[in-house]
């Protein structure tokens, strides 16, 4: 009999499958993983870094900043892998 699943169990299968992306250089799998990470985590709630409206910013925020530079995204998949 299995038992029920932790929110633990849930980030280690997420973090597999990023280990998994990173090997394969696969940018899409390894943003899908970071980003189901960070919603069961609550990270994709808005942050706010100052007491002005125009420092909110959430993780789609920081996703679409990803996406529109160019050099940032291979930076982070280099770091990823020098990490695990």
């Amino acid at each position: 009999m299995r038992q029920s699943l932790t929110l633990d169990d849930l980030i280690a299968d997420l973090q597999t499958a990023k280990q998994i992306a990173i090997a394969d250089r696969n940018p899409n799998g390894i943003i899908t993983a970071t980003m189901s990470q960070a919603k069961l985590l609550g990270f994709d709630k808005p942050v706010i870094k100052d007491v002005h409206s125009d420092d909110v910013q959430t993780i789609s925020d920081l996703m679409n900043e990803l996406a529109n530079d160019d050099q940032l995204l291979p930076q982070r998949i280099s770091h990823a892998q020098d990490e695990y």
